[in-house]
């Protein structure tokens, strides 16, 4: 665990008790301060209260007397209304923050053969597979690195630092609003599309959000952004132009003048007086397709950064296992190949999958994200079917119609059946893909259990005889 540092002999609320708050709360303890914590959910409060933390109803408490509020990043800061913690701490001049921010303040006190460094990974898509496989690349070269975040280990909860470790931190835009003092060694700004415009306002506000990872970089730091749309292309042109630090632009789409770019899946290093050919990422199986060639590219760009020579950083994008629930590939029955793409939760994610296969059995479907999957037309060609669940079943059906064939399901379990069945009886080579294009609210508690949900009805098919169509 990293202690919190600043608040010994203070008090501080801390609102939200999944695993970022209680995290938090025992981070802060740790530095010597004194917590109050509460969640809107009784539940929530009952696992805090079992733990003996100090569960105190925010709702009736003297705000004048905490220090902070350590909100967990789920929680509404400005849109569609500021949480009533908000509007209290804020009526009491009562600083707010997140974990993010007492890790950065934690780093930024540490004494300089302590203090480490620090990668921090965003984007609107492609950000867990690249902070992993960055940690990957550092971890490959005989790095300590520490990977968490917004992926699998919350930050506090990572081992306590030394000046050897280098964190590499998936940072979400909800959390980089909760951010202000931390200084990324290498920053990455993957990719911005319309996403999470209610927690927001606005395009611009998300785009502001995002911008923040690179609030804090000076002289001798490492901002690595993609130029593949056009919100980070102006971006990028604005800090190249302030030239207060080492830019390394990516690209999956086309040639640069200077930077680290992937042409028909070739690497290509044009950071230095000539470009180099890296690797062939045609050939990496964990990484299909354009978008994680981009990514590839940035977690090139930022270890190189770290000091990883060019051939270090090929070996470990060779030999990157893939994550779960990202393109994974949960098994195989016969012809029948089963991909795990339960993380796309907005229609740009499911398009990253759909164009990485020229013909799927498409499961989709949940709580629906504004736009819905109209943005997909182009792709319908590529469905074999659709196999719709959950809140937008209906909502699909209607944009697919006449465009690709269509089942309407209603529960993942029924979908994972009729698409193998037809997949089966078309007596191809055949690919069941879950894209959601949604969040998984409607049916699961997220996307990483909607996944494993999916994985458990394909081993439950395994178990069984192949057989044809279902009617």
């Amino acid at each position: 665990m990293i202690p919190a540092v600043g608040f010994a002999g203070g008090k501080v609320a801390v609102f939200g008790l999944g695993r970022t708050g209680l995290t938090a709360a025992r981070a802060l303890m740790a530095g010597g301060a004194e917590v109050a914590l509460w969640d809107d959910k009784p539940e929530a409060r009952a696992k805090a209260a079992a733990e003996g933390l100090n569960v105190a109803d925010l709702n009736k408490a003297d705000w004048s007397g905490f220090s902070a509020l350590m909100l967990s990043p789920g929680v509404p800061l400005t849109h569609p209304k500021p949480h009533w913690t908000v509007q209290k701490a804020t009526a009491a001049g009562v600083e707010i923050l997140g974990d993010i921010e007492l890790f950065a303040r934690a780093a930024n006190a540490a004494p300089i053969f302590k203090r480490p460094k620090i990668a921090a990974i965003t984007g609107s898509n492609g950000k867990s597979t690249t902070t992993a496989l960055l940690g990957h690349l550092l971890a490959g070269a005989g790095m300590d690195a520490r990977v968490g975040g917004n992926i699998g280990v919350g930050v506090l909860d990572l081992p306590d630092m030394h000046g050897g470790a280098v964190y590499v931190l998936e940072l979400s835009s909800y959390q980089l609003d909760l951010t202000s003092s931390l200084k990324p060694d290498a920053a990455v700004l993957l990719n911005i599309s319309a996403d999470h415009i209610e927690r927001h306002g606005s395009m611009e506000g998300y785009v502001a959000s995002k911008r923040r990872v690179l609030l804090n970089q000076g002289k001798g730091d490492t901002a690595v952004i993609g130029v593949d749309d056009p919100w980070c292309q102006k971006i990028c042109t604005e800090i190249t132009a302030a030239n207060r630090r080492t830019i390394r632009m990516i690209s999956a789409q086309k040639s640069l003048g200077r930077g680290v770019y992937a042409l028909q899946g070739v690497l290509y290093d044009a950071t230095g007086d000539r470009v180099e050919e890296i690797c062939d990422l045609t050939r990496a199986r964990s990484l299909p397709g354009r978008h994680n060639w981009q990514n590839a590219a940035a977690a090139y760009a930022a270890a190189r950064s770290f000091g990883l020579t060019p051939e270090e950083a090929a070996r470990g994008l060779m030999s990157f296992p893939g994550l779960a629930h990202r393109m994974e590939n949960v098994g195989q029955i016969g012809r029948v190949r089963f991909v795990n793409d339960s993380k796309a939760t907005n229609a740009d994610a499911a398009r990253q999958a759909l164009s990485s296969y020229p013909k799927v059995y498409w499961i989709a479907g949940g709580q629906p994200k504004a736009g819905g999957i109209s943005s997909l037309t182009d792709l319908f060609g590529r469905v074999a079917k659709a196999y719709l669940i959950g809140e937008a079943e209906a909502e699909f059906a209607r944009t697919l119609e006449g465009k690709a064939p269509v089942a309407r399901c209603g529960k993942l379990e029924a979908a994972v059946a009729a698409a193998y069945a037809d997949a089966v009886q078309s007596g191809e080579e055949a690919v069941v893909l879950l894209s959601p294009a949604c969040a998984s609210f409607d049916q699961f508690t997220d996307f990483e259990a909607r996944g494993e949900a999916f994985r458990a009805a394909v081993n439950d098919l395994a178990e069984r005889p192949a057989r044809g169509a279902v009617g």
